[in-house]
């Protein structure tokens, strides 16, 4: 795939996730009251604004200011940088690669959006489970990150052997 194709398909995916993201983040913060979740069917969903200051998790909640900023702000924008010239320049890549990839650089940016004008913090507002098996709180950017993550770990040819079988 030539340059001027790869650039398409990352502006396109970029401007979908990074908008969903962020204007579900501006909706949440909008009409979400802070650290109180609500309840939906059957306790399945819980939706609610909560900002972390961590990464996946609550993963470096107890970092000091300075480490938490050469991470999540030095490190993972020279990461964010680094990745999106990759798949910028890499002619190796398929359409289903470059589309997990640029997944994976949406999410990441969009959350480095966030960090960088909200003070390092990220905005959350969902959480799934059963009981007392949840996940953390998440949101869009982090849904992108696992797509493009699980899209580049599946098989490339699982879904074809999956049609010829059905």
């Amino acid at each position: 795939m030539d340059i001027c194709k790869r650039i398409q398909v990352v502006f396109l995916v970029s401007l979908s996730c990074i908008g969903l993201d962020q204007a579900t983040k501006i909706l949440a913060s909008q009409e979400l009251s802070k650290n109180v979740m609500i309840s939906y069917l059957s306790d399945l969903l819980r939706v609610g604004y909560t900002e972390n200051i961590g990464a996946f998790l609550g993963l470096g909640n107890t970092l000091s200011d300075e480490y938490r900023f050469g991470f999540f702000v030095i490190a993972v924008g020279t990461f964010l940088l680094g990745l999106l010239a990759y798949i910028v320049t890499s002619s190796k890549q398929n359409l289903s690669s470059l589309i997990a990839l640029s997944m994976v650089f949406s999410g990441g940016f969009s959350n480095f959006y966030d960090r960088v004008t909200n003070n390092g913090a990220v905005i959350d507002f969902l959480n799934v489970g059963i009981g007392s098996v949840r996940t953390g709180v998440f949101n869009v950017a982090d849904v992108a990150i696992m797509i493009g993550v699980l899209m580049l770990l599946l098989p490339h040819n699982s879904l074809k052997i999956q049609r010829a079988s059905l």
